[in-house]
């Protein structure tokens, strides 16, 4: 490589290619080698996740955290609290301060990744932008598990409760559970969008039975447990009158009441590879990573009842 393309990788990034920019800085990293007028780096990394309450993110946070560890980094932890201004503010204060950037269920547009990326090592979790590595979970593996269960189950009319407007994740989810109840000969409607929390769980609840769905499928789980909650209140018997599914297998799934049927996926994998792409991202130019996922089938999904 000529010494004036070396040069301008590092002195003026813009005028050369991603490629060739990411292999410049990951020699001169491991030379020790840093541009005159350059900022010290700190050996930090930083994580934006769009709900730190979420224990969706336990998992993630903790695998993330000890990869970063094993290979001499401090992992910073933000909360967007589901606000795209919030998760791009963060965004722009830790630039300066860390060698790489994880976003979690980003919100931002997509012009705004690319800016990001632009300027600092960047790694996406549950979101695609062509380009841009990222680690997702197999939505539409997961969602047809959904549909081919509840259709075993005898379902014909699905209620989905939808996620947040700006949620690539659900956007992939309605997707995927929609061609798989076409080919299923299913009816299934998209109500929403909600927040991704128990309380709104309350009101989809609501929503999804009054719609006349022998089935509801909520966009996560915290949604799912919100809206079980709410139909005991009510006095509607799960899974007798109506089955409830929810997606990500969050800490508690399991001891909800009725126990809730949920797609699992390798949460702390996740983690660990979002960290490895961040620090190897010059070996594997642009690479997509896609986790699989499984249905786990508990109490909250029964035969259905109705005419």
């Amino acid at each position: 490589m000529a010494v004036s393309t070396i040069s301008r990788a590092l002195s003026n990034p813009d005028r050369v290619s991603r490629s060739t920019r990411d292999r410049v800085r990951t020699v001169a990293k491991r030379l020790g080698y840093q541009a005159p007028g350059a900022t010290a780096r700190n050996q930090m990394l930083a994580m934006l996740v769009h709900d730190v309450t979420n224990p969706y993110n336990f998992g993630l946070i903790r695998g993330a955290e000890a990869q970063a560890r094993a290979a001499g980094y401090t992992l910073l932890l933000g909360d967007s609290q589901q606000s795209p201004d919030l998760e791009s503010a963060h965004a722009d204060r830790l630039l300066s301060s860390v060698d790489g950037l994880v976003l979690s269920g980003s919100r931002l547009p997509e012009q705004r990744l690319r800016e990001l990326a632009d300027q600092r090592s960047l790694v996406l979790f549950n979101r695609e932008v062509a380009g841009l590595p990222s680690v997702v979970m197999d939505s539409v593996g997961g969602s047809r598990q959904i549909i081919d269960h509840l259709a075993a189950l005898g379902h014909r009319r699905i209620a989905y409760l939808a996620g947040p407007r700006e949620s690539w994740t659900d956007d992939e989810r309605w997707r995927a559970l929609s061609a798989a109840a076409d080919t299923s000969d299913i009816e299934i409607v998209r109500h929403g969008p909600f927040l991704p929390t128990l309380d709104q769980g309350l009101a989809a609840a609501d929503v999804g039975l009054g719609s006349g769905a022998s089935a509801i499928i909520a966009f996560n789980d915290l949604l799912a447990i919100g809206a079980l909650q709410r139909l005991e209140r009510r006095g509607v018997d799960v899974p007798g009158e109506i089955s409830v599914v929810g997606y990500d297998d969050i800490f508690g799934s399991d001891f909800c009441h009725p126990p809730l049927t949920t797609v699992t996926g390798p949460v702390e994998d996740a983690g660990r590879t979002l960290i490895d792409l961040l620090l190897g991202i010059a070996n594997r130019p642009d690479p997509q990573v896609t986790l699989p996922t499984r249905l786990r089938i508990r109490d909250s999904t029964g035969p259905c009842r109705t005419g």
